[in-house]
């Protein structure tokens, strides 16, 4: 079970660096600013999902072994939820409708949740070191 909780969260932790630093980012320097948003948006649910899939798992699996990992990457499943019913509807709303502030404002609430998502996510992993 130990081996499995480790795979499954470093498959959430890689997978968030990737999609966050790789992917997003790639996407802006190989198209157009507009046509890179579109697709960011059409791939941010998918993102979610994966997100609250996989911390998910990764809480069952630590349940047994490490309270406070379980805890963490249960925290993570539960955030990712009104990230994207709530926030990622709003952020989409306030660019549709040009509220430039509002837009700044809620898509840097959406990035520092991300990173906390992946500093939990390294954290449970440095707990196996």
């Amino acid at each position: 079970m130990t081996s499995l909780a480790l795979l499954a969260t470093a498959l959430l932790f890689g997978g968030m660096v990737l999609y966050s630093f790789g992917f997003a980012a790639f996407l802006f320097t190989a198209l157009p600013a507009e046509q890179a948003g579109r697709l960011l948006r059409r791939a941010f649910p998918h993102f979610y999902l994966f997100v609250l899939a996989v911390s998910a798992l990764s809480a069952l699996l630590l349940a047994g072994i490490d309270v406070l990992g379980a805890g963490l990457m249960g925290l993570v499943a539960l955030t990712v939820i009104p990230a994207r019913q709530v926030l990622m509807p709003a952020i989409n709303d306030a660019t549709d409708t040009g509220q430039r502030e509002r837009f700044k404002v809620l898509h840097t609430l959406s990035v520092a949740l991300t990173l906390g998502h992946i500093a939990a996510a390294a954290a449970v992993l440095l707990r196996f070191t």
